[in-house]
């Protein structure tokens, strides 16, 4: 299914090369995949889900200028692209099967295209996600769209809308680190591992699945924490209260900013996607690399505390390139 538009061609190497030659040499890599009963080369796909689930549908798009720099490594676009998709089925408790790609791209290299693709790949291999079709067309910048479909256990979901009053708040690994990666990367003063956080953000597939029917409500941290936990809430009718000096924050975040900012990137920044999720307390035994960092109360909305004063940060989220 994975196709050419009608209406153009794409420019490699200075020289007009049909879609379908891409797609053979770069997307089609052949080989029988579970569950795909027709994949890339037809109209459609035709699939198989496993008996006694429900299917998980979600999509993202990243825009050249607008969701990373224009100077971004190819492997590195196709490897998020698919990664930031994997997280919403995470945060859903799924397993992630399949996924179409869209990709609109101006004149590339040949070369572009195969990092592209191994990207791509890269991802979708840590979970054995089968590419089964999409669309190629040609445009001014690089647009990339990928729609995945996951599986869970039939009533198994986890959703937004399922906090409890007398919750706790927790929140996987570390906060603010990606956000500061793409702050330095443009000032010209990378750092390797913030910039990985960034850049090659890791999807966390096995703990959604370890917090279905343990958690009562989860969402990924695509958009910040502060904002993003705000979104949970508000799903599930309820307020909440963290302390921010329990939100986690890596050493190499520390190591590059002052208190101040690594707690601003922790609270505000985006595209970490973590999991931040409630639970009942002591319902998560045996679950590492996770942090209670609040609790579920009465009312609505989210306060933050330091030292049981109130602390006001805006839930603005990540804020995108102009």
């Amino acid at each position: 299914m994975l196709r050419r538009n009608r209406c153009a061609k794409l420019r490699c190497k200075r020289t007009l090369v049909d879609e379908f030659e891409l797609i053979r040499r770069f997307f089609d890599r052949g080989g029988a995949a579970a569950g795909v009963v027709t994949g890339i080369g037809d109209d459609g796909a035709i699939l198989d889900p496993s008996p006694g689930t429900e299917q998980i549908q979600v999509i993202d798009t990243l825009v050249e200028g607008v969701h990373f720099p224009h100077d971004t490594d190819a492997a590195d676009i196709g490897y998020r692209v698919v990664a930031v998709n994997l997280s919403d089925i995470a945060a859903m408790g799924g397993r992630p099967r399949w996924m179409t790609l869209a990709l609109t791209l101006p004149p590339k290299e040949e070369r572009w295209v195969d990092d592209f693709a191994s990207g791509l790949f890269s991802a979708a291999r840590e979970f054995d996600v089968a590419l089964v079709g999409g669309d190629m067309t040609g445009g001014e910048n690089v647009v990339a769209t990928i729609h995945m479909t996951g599986e869970v256990a039939r009533g198994a979901a986890l959703l937004r809308s399922g906090a409890q009053e007398g919750d706790t708040i927790y929140v996987s690994g570390t906060c603010g680190d990606a956000a500061a990666g793409l702050e330095l990367l443009q000032r010209g003063t990378p750092d390797d591992l913030l910039a990985e956080r960034f850049l090659r953000p890791r999807a966390r597939i096995e703990l959604g699945s370890c917090l279905a029917g343990r958690a009562s409500a989860a969402i990924d941290v695509s958009d910040g924490l502060v904002g993003d936990l705000g979104k949970l809430l508000q799903a599930s009718n309820v307020g909440g209260e963290i302390d921010i000096d329990k939100v986690p924050v890596s050493a190499a975040l520390t190591q590059r900013f002052d208190k101040a900012d690594a707690i601003r990137f922790a609270l505000t920044g985006g595209d970490d996607y973590e999991l931040c999720f409630t639970a009942c307390e002591g319902g998560l035994a045996g679950i590492d690399d996770i942090t209670a960092i609040g609790r579920v109360i009465a009312g609505d909305g989210l306060t933050c505390l330091r030292d049981g004063a109130v602390v006001e940060y805006e839930a603005s989220g990540y804020r995108h390139f102009a």
